[in-house]
């Protein structure tokens, strides 16, 4: 039986800072020291990372759709000087870098807004995200230099006046100065007070805390990270301690291990968490980017269970990056060995393995991180509100693979106890007899009933004392999701795969079978309907927030919320098929869609040799500081293999938007249209998808596709199974192994809807 001593964390008393309070107000939002609070109620927000500036301005929308049907409450992105002042006196805000235009499209979609306005933000950006005239300039950059702040001066102008009045308290949510600042306090403020000259202000400003940075008090918020793996770390490394330590629970906030690739010094410290400030994070790897000489592939499983473990640590905000993919400005604006930094990075490619790929489709990611943000939209004011506590036998270090990793959010009352069981490289074994007790009111609390096995893969949060119109229940051995109201409302879980379904109330332990219909449930003051569904349906949950009633669907298509709140439905089938939960009726009913009732466009892409690779590829292309460096573009012209696409007629017409499927092997790969590349990616094994209405392919247009072999002597690091692909080859490796392309049709809740989803 695993114990827990201290059933409950001390609780910080209830303060509240001068910003957003005394400066930068805002009706309604109150910051304390333990949590936001948003029209009198907690608030834990969800923010996801979108580069308005790396996305085609068309497809805006459909990102952030996407993002709220993810659960993500706020968008955080960086404003690149380099993306808009590549000449000194000729800024451009126009196409996709009106930012502006982007903002407004945020708050309409009813998300909010975090602004990363640097100057210096990096961001897998050349210079770090400075243009290449500030980066020669004779100054001390990211310091008080007078001369350097007349630079940033002009540019917090020129983004003040593109704003045009919109970066206020009233509607944006913070503003983040500079970017992994670690030694410079002062300069800080003095980014600060420029930006409000330029007219810029928020309720909260943000500064990056990790790595042991040193922060102005009270001026800036310190906000955190968590990647459970990383590029920036040599090819042969291994899987670093800053990395393992995500995937348990603890109440160190701080990752030493994010940008220590570009520090000149080792700060082995890690910073205290803020007495003043809640716990917050801007970026847990929502995916991971690919340089050539490291290429991690993290799972939506590796990604969750880090997200996971950062709710039960206390977490008040879950920021992302990147949420949502795309693809950099073509003029080679990524940081490369060629500009100064330790990597070479795709030059166009920004996919990042994100939950919104490159393309905008939607990864396995998605949902498993939308479960999560089910539950903290309906539970998060009472979790906001709960300290974190952990076991009294914790692991011994981030190698220990046999002690249980849990943790427990609680008041005297109750609370949700988190279980994580998962890790990427170093498999866990499933962990026999686990049995929990916690105190609630000085009283202990056994569960489950008997021992259970929890399974590898495991990220469970289960409900305790927790009270629900008039029902009290003791605890569940199930992941509670999200609350329905209703005349009788309906608590929804999902059960963890493995693991036995039980619930107490009342003293009195019921084995309860996952199902699509819910168990009717009485407590001392009301009834509760207990809707528990089965782990296989998990990956095709959704919860709609925002509208008058919260909705719960089912479906493996790809859902969004319209304008006018109702579904959007994408697929590749004749029709979506999607079902709504009706509490009245007690149960799943098919939602009635209407739309594009053509056959599915998908096809099989005939793929010709033009080109033969070049026989013996070299195993290296040279290095910078023992990292592999990427192959000059000249040398990939001669060296690549060329295949000609050519997909079918109708895959280019303006009325399709046909996605292109690549299944391929290699080391480097560019696709171009009409002889200009339009995207590139490095092989981690993983299928690549590319919109071609974003590419710009046409009717007409000769699409081929580059592949440049790998080496079987090459020391880049690889997944698992690619690395085994590779030394399974003779020589080199290079390979087109299918190419599909595929065009969803779109589909939208009918307005006839009866019940709770009627227009």
């Amino acid at each position: 039986m695993l114990l827990l001593v201290a059933a409950q964390a001390d609780i910080a008393p209830l303060a509240v800072p001068r910003m957003g309070n005394d400066e930068d107000v805002r009706p309604g939002l109150t910051l304390t020291n333990r949590f936001l609070r948003r029209d009198g109620r907690p608030w834990i927000p969800v923010s996801g990372e979108m580069h308005y500036s790396r996305v085609p301005r068309d497809r805006w929308e459909q990102r952030l759709r996407f993002m709220r049907s993810g659960g993500v409450t706020v968008v955080s992105s960086y404003v690149p000087w380099l993306h808009h002042v590549e000449r000194r006196g000729a800024p451009r805000f126009d196409g996709n870098l009106d930012v502006a235009a982007f903002v407004d499209l945020c708050r309409a979609t009813g998300l909010e807004v975090v602004l990363r306005i640097g100057p210096w933000i990096h961001g897998e950006m050349r210079n770090g995200g400075f243009p290449d005239w500030v980066q020669r300039a004779p100054v001390a950059h990211r310091r008080d230099d007078p001369a350097y702040l007349r630079l940033v001066r002009e540019w917090f102008g020129q983004i003040g006046a593109a704003l045009a009045g919109r970066c206020t308290p009233e509607n944006v949510l913070a503003i983040q100065l500079e970017n992994e600042l670690y030694d410079q306090p002062g300069h800080l403020s003095t980014l600060k007070r420029l930006a409000r000259e330029a007219g810029m202000s928020a309720p909260l400003w943000t500064a990056t805390a990790w790595g042991g940075a040193e922060l102005p008090t009270e001026e800036v918020m310190p906000v955190y990270g968590g990647y459970g793996d990383g590029f920036w770390v040599d090819a042969g490394a291994p899987w670093d301690s800053s990395f393992r330590e995500h995937f348990f629970f603890s109440h160190t906030w701080d990752d030493p291990g994010i940008g220590a690739d570009l520090r000149a010094d080792d700060r082995g410290a890690q910073a205290e968490a803020s007495e003043l400030f809640p716990p917050a994070t801007c970026e847990l790897g929502g995916g991971m980017a690919t340089a050539y000489h490291r290429r991690p592939r993290p799972s939506a499983l590796d990604i969750a269970a880090v997200a996971h473990c950062k709710i039960g640590n206390g977490s008040a905000w879950q920021g992302y990056y990147m949420y949502a993919g795309g693809t950099n400005p073509a003029g080679s604006k990524q940081e490369s060995h060629d500009t100064g930094y330790p990597n070479d990075v795709p030059e166009l490619g920004y996919d990042f393995h994100a939950p919104i790929g490159e393309a905008g489709t939607l990864s396995a990611t998605h949902a498993e991180l939308r479960r999560q943000h089910a539950f903290l939209g309906a539970f998060g004011d009472r979790l906001a509100q709960l300290p974190s506590s952990l076991p009294e036998i914790r692991p011994d270090g981030v190698a220990d693979t046999t002690t249980l990793r849990w943790a427990l959010r609680s008041d005297d009352r109750g609370g949700f106890l988190f279980v994580a069981w998962h890790q990427p490289h170093v498999p866990l074994a499933t962990y026999e007899g686990a049995r929990f007790e916690v105190t609630l009111e000085s009283e202990p609390l056994v569960l489950p009933s008997a021992p259970v096995d929890i399974p590898a893969g495991t990220l469970a949060r289960w409900p305790i004392g927790l009270d629900v119109q008039g029902v009290r229940l003791d605890w569940a051995t199930a992941s509670a999701l999200t609350l329905l109201p209703g005349p009788v409302p309906t608590l929804v879980l999902c059960a963890d795969p493995g693991i036995p379904v039980e619930v107490a109330i009342g003293g009195t332990t019921t084995l309860v079978q996952p199902s699509r219909e819910p168990v009717r449930l009485s407590g001392d003051s009301g009834v509760l309907d207990l809707l528990v569904l089965p782990a296989a349906d998990a990956g095709a949950v959704w919860v709609e927030e925002g509208r008058p009633e919260r909705r719960l669907l089912l479906s493996h298509d790809d859902l969004a919320w319209g304008a006018d709140g109702r579904v959007v439905a994408r697929t590749i089938r004749p029709a979506p098929d999607v079902r709504v939960y009706e509490p009245a009726k007690r149960g799943f009913a098919p939602l009635p869609l209407q739309g594009d009732a053509r056959a599915a466009a998908v096809a099989d892409v005939r793929v010709t040799p033009q080109r033969p690779p070049h026989a013996a590829v070299p195993p290296s292309y040279g290095t910078r500081e023992n990292r592999q460096s990427a192959p000059a573009a000249a040398v990939f012209d001669e060296l690549a293999a060329v295949y000609e696409l050519r997909p079918p007629e109708w895959a280019g017409e303006p009325d399709q938007d046909a996605l292109l499927r690549v299944d391929w092997a290699g080391d480097v790969a560019r696709l171009r249209v009409d002889g200009r590349t339009v995207t590139d990616r490095y092989w981690d094994g993983s299928q690549w998808t590319v919109s071609l209405r974003d590419a710009g392919y046409r009717p007409g247009s000769t699409l081929t596709l580059h592949v440049l072999p790998l080496s079987t002597e090459s020391s880049v690091h690889l997944p698992q199974d690619a690395a085994a692909r590779l030394t399974a080859s003779s020589g080199q490796l290079v390979a087109v192994d299918a190419v599909r392309v595929e065009a969803r049709r779109t589909w939208h809740e009918a307005r006839t809807t009866s019940g709770p989803g009627s227009s």
